[in-house]
């Protein structure tokens, strides 16, 4: 069978941009199997309806539907225990799960408001409306207003990824010698952020720049040939 991938995208459908969809590019790769990708964008909700989703991403895979990123690589580990781990065991998913809820909140959430903005354009018209009006609900203020003060928000931004920087000083990749869903969980956030947005998160002489030029030529150069800024 065929695994299928809905994927966020703007108006330019081999542009895909969606931290978690990332997380789940780098974890197909990891396990060696190919997807499908079903470009999706924000106002087509009802393309993944009928799989109980209004996010990507979705993954299909025969006449099983699986939603939520954490999801999907618990079952992508299950359905091909053949194919390399993800996590390395039991006690590695569970400190995937830390991971997990720690990228979505310091890394996701850090990065949101430096790059939000930039995001706009490159969404299609009836996006962009969809966009504003949901995220500038978020924020109280356009989003504009929200990146205004970035050039020195980025500097307490860089602070929290301390954690991420110790680890990388003692070893190649948070899973250690090899990458694993730990890293594609951290890796996505800055993805998405390289996708949409020229503006610079991290220092070349960080830790996690290197860390993230390693992830970005893993699988012969996957995430780094996708459409991005060279930043």
């Amino acid at each position: 069978m065929t695994l299928k991938l809905f994927e966020l995208v703007g108006h330019d459908a081999a542009r895909p941009f969606s931290p978690y969809c990332w997380r789940i590019r780098m974890a197909l790769a990891h396990k060696g199997l190919e997807a499908e990708s079903i470009p999706w964008r924000f106002t087509e909700k009802s393309a993944i309806a009928p799989f109980n989703s209004e996010k990507v991403p979705v993954l299909l895979d025969g006449d099983k539907s699986v939603v939520d990123s954490w999801a999907i690589a618990l079952y992508l580990e299950q359905a091909y225990p053949d194919r390399p781990s993800l996590f390395g065991g039991e006690g590695g998913r569970a400190m995937a799960r830390l991971v997990n809820a720690w990228g979505d909140v310091v890394v996701i959430g850090g990065i949101v408001p430096l790059i939000v903005a930039d995001i706009v354009p490159h969404l299609r018209p009836e996006d962009q409306v969809y966009f504003r009006k949901t995220r500038e609900a978020r924020f109280g203020q356009t989003v504009e207003e929200v990146t205004a003060s970035r050039d020195s928000a980025v500097v307490g931004f860089r602070k929290t990824l301390d954690p991420l920087r110790l680890t990388l000083k003692a070893q190649p990749f948070v899973g250690g010698d090899k990458p694993n869903y730990a890293d594609y969980i951290v890796f996505g956030g800055f993805q998405w952020a390289r996708v949409v947005s020229a503006f610079a998160l991290l220092e070349t002489s960080d830790p996690v720049y290197a860390w993230r030029d390693r992830l970005l030529d893993a699988f012969g150069g996957m995430a780094r040939r996708s459409p991005g800024f060279p930043v």
